[in-house]
């Protein structure tokens, strides 16, 4: 696009700002409750249903708490929320089985959610750190992460997932070929109508530390996740990954972390015109707050301004834990 303008006066940009009227009518970007997936965390340890220190205003919920939040979500119409579980220490092993328990804390909560607010979608995780004795989203064997092994374990718990309930299933892991068996399985299975929102640009990050802390990994964790998750230098990487992901079967992809990535965002958008989705994480959502509760920054301000840069870079909608908030304001609550 190259656009045509007179020379001064004729041409004066300010004219289209000069009244809210005239701002609404050239605003190019709009933001809705129904851009929005809320992040939580469930457990059933006893004790930890607590604020998470590193994220203020963010909680663990028991079942029957997640079903509350479900049901606030719904009232407020979020169209989706995201579970992430805090497991106990004492279930977690180097072969990671608990995570395709058909009884373990995400599928109770699929369960329960789904009878209380049907219309309500939920997305899940999938990697393997929650239940990982070694905090790493893939199995290990002699300090290395094992990809096809890994791959196994990652179907059994997207079918569990499935069986459960869940509408959109979110591996996370970054392991390679997950996608196309994860598709194959659920087709196989009967799962054939559940939606795959693959993690298909996700960066071996800095700002994941906040969410390790929500999950009880960061403990856990032994070395670092840069064999499997992405080096923050590259972008036509990304490219290749996301085309990977939707060529064996993803529905949607999504870019993570969020604000630090826009740029990788909107190539994802611009190339592809998929489903594009962001994750504004933990440590976007904890700086942001530290800078709130230091009195530096308006907390209503920067929380749609982040938000509407997703929009802005070209996403479908964004993860984010100021969902609840946000939609309170877009609805004048």
């Amino acid at each position: 696009m190259t656009p045509i303008l007179p020379p001064f006066p004729h041409s004066r940009l300010r004219r289209l700002r000069r009244t809210p009227a005239l701002r609404d009518l050239a605003q190019e970007n709009r933001l809705s409750v129904k851009d929005l997936i809320w992040p939580i965390f469930i457990t059933d340890v006893a004790g930890a249903d607590v604020e998470v220190p590193s994220m203020p205003g963010v909680f663990r919920h028991t079942l029957e708490g997640a079903v509350r939040a479900a049901e606030g979500a719904a009232r407020l119409g979020i169209p989706a929320i995201c579970l992430f579980p805090y497991t106990d220490p004492a279930v977690k092993t180097e072969g990671c089985e608990e995570a395709w328990n058909p009884e373990n804390i995400t599928n109770r909560v699929i369960r329960a959610i789904k009878a209380a607010v049907p219309e309500i979608a939920i997305m899940t995780d999938i990697a393997l750190d929650p239940y990982n004795a070694n905090g790493h989203d893939g199995l290990v064997r002699d300090g290395e992460i094992i990809n096809d092994e890994t791959v196994e374990c990652l179907v059994r718990m997207a079918i569990a997932q499935a069986d459960a309930g869940a509408d959109i299933l979110g591996p996370s892991d970054m392991m390679d070929g997950r996608i196309g068996a994860m598709r194959a399985a659920l087709e196989a299975s009967g799962h054939r109508d559940v939606t795959i929102l693959s993690y298909a640009a996700k960066y071996a990050s800095g700002f994941y530390g906040p969410f390790r802390d929500a999950v009880g990994a960061s403990g856990a964790l032994k070395g670092d996740k840069k064999t499997y998750q992405m080096n923050p230098a590259n972008a036509d990487e990304a490219i290749r990954l996301v085309a990977r992901d939707l060529a064996e079967g993803a529905d949607m992809v999504m870019v993570k972390p969020g604000m630090p990535y826009l740029d990788i965002c909107r190539r994802v958008k611009d190339q592809f015109g998929v489903p594009t989705y962001a994750y504004q994480v933990s440590g976007e959502y904890a700086m942001a707050m530290a800078a709130v509760q230091n009195g530096w920054l308006d907390h209503d301000q920067i929380m749609m301004e982040s938000l509407m840069s997703f929009r802005r870079a070209g996403c479908d909608g964004v993860l984010t834990y100021f969902a609840p908030k946000a939609a309170k304001l877009l609805a004048n609550l």
